[in-house]
Protein backbone atom coordinates (compact mmCIF):
# COMPACT_ATOMS: atom_id res chain seq x y z
CA UNK A 1 0.00 0.00 0.00
CA UNK A 2 0.89 3.62 -0.67
CA UNK A 3 -0.84 6.45 0.94
CA UNK A 4 0.01 10.43 1.43
CA UNK A 5 -2.11 12.70 3.56
CA UNK A 6 -4.12 16.20 2.68
CA UNK A 7 -6.27 18.50 3.27
CA UNK A 8 -10.12 18.88 2.14
CA UNK A 9 -10.72 21.85 0.49
CA UNK A 10 -13.54 23.41 -1.09
CA UNK A 11 -16.55 22.32 -1.76
CA UNK A 12 -18.56 22.30 -5.14
CA UNK A 13 -22.55 21.55 -6.13
CA UNK A 14 -22.95 20.50 -9.44
CA UNK A 15 -25.71 19.87 -11.69
CA UNK A 16 -25.28 18.56 -15.47
CA UNK A 17 -27.36 19.03 -17.95
CA UNK A 18 -28.79 16.99 -20.66
CA UNK A 19 -26.53 15.81 -23.06
CA UNK A 20 -23.62 16.75 -21.71
CA UNK A 21 -20.59 14.09 -21.07
CA UNK A 22 -19.06 13.38 -17.54
CA UNK A 23 -15.94 13.09 -17.70
CA UNK A 24 -15.52 15.68 -20.19
CA UNK A 25 -17.98 18.47 -18.02
CA UNK A 26 -16.12 17.92 -14.68
CA UNK A 27 -12.27 17.54 -16.11
CA UNK A 28 -13.09 21.34 -17.61
CA UNK A 29 -15.08 22.47 -14.27
CA UNK A 30 -11.45 21.48 -12.65
CA UNK A 31 -9.46 23.64 -15.24
CA UNK A 32 -11.74 26.51 -14.44
CA UNK A 33 -11.68 26.58 -10.92
CA UNK A 34 -8.11 25.57 -11.01
CA UNK A 35 -9.23 22.16 -9.24
CA UNK A 36 -6.08 19.61 -9.39
CA UNK A 37 -7.26 16.64 -6.62
CA UNK A 38 -10.77 15.86 -5.51
CA UNK A 39 -13.52 13.49 -4.63
CA UNK A 40 -16.60 12.86 -5.89
CA UNK A 41 -19.79 11.22 -5.25
CA UNK A 42 -22.57 11.52 -8.29
CA UNK A 43 -26.64 10.43 -9.22
CA UNK A 44 -28.66 11.24 -11.60
CA UNK A 45 -29.57 9.24 -15.01
CA UNK A 46 -27.28 8.44 -18.17
CA UNK A 47 -29.13 8.59 -21.48
CA UNK A 48 -28.98 5.53 -23.83
CA UNK A 49 -25.81 4.86 -25.81
CA UNK A 50 -23.92 6.05 -23.37
CA UNK A 51 -20.59 3.47 -22.84
CA UNK A 52 -18.78 1.89 -19.90
CA UNK A 53 -15.25 -0.13 -19.31
CA UNK A 54 -17.03 -3.20 -17.62
CA UNK A 55 -13.48 -4.84 -16.92
CA UNK A 56 -10.93 -6.86 -18.73
CA UNK A 57 -11.92 -9.43 -21.14
CA UNK A 58 -9.71 -12.22 -19.56
CA UNK A 59 -8.76 -11.09 -16.07
CA UNK A 60 -4.99 -11.17 -15.32
CA UNK A 61 -4.25 -11.81 -19.08
CA UNK A 62 -0.64 -10.92 -20.39
CA UNK A 63 -2.32 -8.28 -22.75
CA UNK A 64 -5.46 -6.32 -20.85
CA UNK A 65 -8.14 -6.22 -23.63
CA UNK A 66 -11.10 -3.62 -21.50
CA UNK A 67 -14.48 -4.88 -22.35
CA UNK A 68 -17.61 -2.34 -23.20
CA UNK A 69 -21.13 -2.04 -22.24
CA UNK A 70 -23.32 0.27 -24.08
CA UNK A 71 -26.65 1.15 -22.01
CA UNK A 72 -29.55 0.61 -24.83
CA UNK A 73 -31.82 2.61 -23.23
CA UNK A 74 -32.04 5.29 -19.89
CA UNK A 75 -30.85 4.46 -16.75
CA UNK A 76 -30.41 5.83 -13.25
CA UNK A 77 -26.74 6.02 -12.00
CA UNK A 78 -24.98 6.37 -8.77
CA UNK A 79 -21.42 6.39 -8.10
CA UNK A 80 -17.81 7.77 -6.58
CA UNK A 81 -14.73 8.82 -7.90
CA UNK A 82 -11.76 10.91 -7.91
CA UNK A 83 -9.92 13.57 -10.08
CA UNK A 84 -6.27 14.09 -9.93
CA UNK A 85 -3.54 15.79 -12.50
CA UNK A 86 -1.76 13.01 -14.79
CA UNK A 87 2.05 13.54 -16.26
CA UNK A 88 0.88 16.80 -17.95
CA UNK A 89 -1.27 18.20 -15.02
CA UNK A 90 -4.15 17.85 -16.66
CA UNK A 91 -7.31 16.79 -14.39
CA UNK A 92 -8.08 13.38 -15.26
CA UNK A 93 -11.07 11.88 -13.35
CA UNK A 94 -11.70 8.37 -12.54
CA UNK A 95 -15.11 7.69 -11.63
CA UNK A 96 -17.41 3.99 -11.56
CA UNK A 97 -20.99 3.98 -11.21
CA UNK A 98 -23.36 1.92 -11.18
CA UNK A 99 -26.10 2.17 -14.12
CA UNK A 100 -29.75 0.25 -13.26
CA UNK A 101 -32.86 0.00 -14.96
CA UNK A 102 -35.77 -2.18 -14.01
CA UNK A 103 -34.79 -5.88 -12.63
CA UNK A 104 -30.89 -5.42 -13.84
CA UNK A 105 -28.03 -3.29 -13.08
CA UNK A 106 -24.09 -2.78 -14.73
CA UNK A 107 -21.34 -1.46 -13.26
CA UNK A 108 -18.04 0.26 -14.74
CA UNK A 109 -15.87 2.84 -15.36
CA UNK A 110 -17.36 6.08 -17.06
CA UNK A 111 -14.27 7.01 -19.69
CA UNK A 112 -16.00 5.60 -22.71
CA UNK A 113 -18.60 8.17 -22.56
CA UNK A 114 -21.50 8.85 -20.14
CA UNK A 115 -24.00 10.81 -21.24
CA UNK A 116 -26.63 12.90 -18.81
CA UNK A 117 -29.77 11.80 -19.05
CA UNK A 118 -31.95 15.15 -17.86
CA UNK A 119 -30.14 15.73 -14.91
CA UNK A 120 -26.92 14.68 -12.70
CA UNK A 121 -25.90 15.76 -9.56
CA UNK A 122 -22.43 16.06 -8.22
CA UNK A 123 -20.98 16.87 -4.86
CA UNK A 124 -17.33 17.53 -5.48
CA UNK A 125 -15.03 18.27 -2.96
CA UNK A 126 -11.62 19.35 -3.56
CA UNK A 127 -8.17 18.37 -2.25
CA UNK A 128 -5.55 20.15 -1.24
CA UNK A 129 -1.77 19.88 -0.27
CA UNK A 130 -1.23 16.67 -2.24
CA UNK A 131 1.09 15.85 -4.22
CA UNK A 132 -0.92 12.86 -5.89
CA UNK A 133 -1.15 12.25 -9.15
CA UNK A 134 -1.93 10.21 -12.30
CA UNK A 135 1.38 8.08 -14.00
CA UNK A 136 1.28 5.56 -17.05
CA UNK A 137 2.23 2.54 -15.84
CA UNK A 138 4.13 0.68 -18.69
CA UNK A 139 3.89 -3.16 -17.59
CA UNK A 140 -0.38 -2.58 -17.19
CA UNK A 141 -0.78 0.51 -19.37
CA UNK A 142 -3.34 1.75 -16.71
CA UNK A 143 -2.43 5.21 -15.74
CA UNK A 144 -2.19 4.85 -12.18
CA UNK A 145 -2.51 6.95 -8.85
CA UNK A 146 0.88 7.45 -6.94
CA UNK A 147 -0.30 8.52 -3.62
Amino acid sequence: MKYSEAKQGRTFILRLEDGEIIHETVENFAREKNINSASLIILGGADKNSKLVVGPKDGRAEQIEPMEHGLNNVHEIAGVGTLFPNENEDPILHMHITAGRKNSAVTGCIRRGIKTWLITEIILTEIKDTSAHRKRDPESGFTLLEP
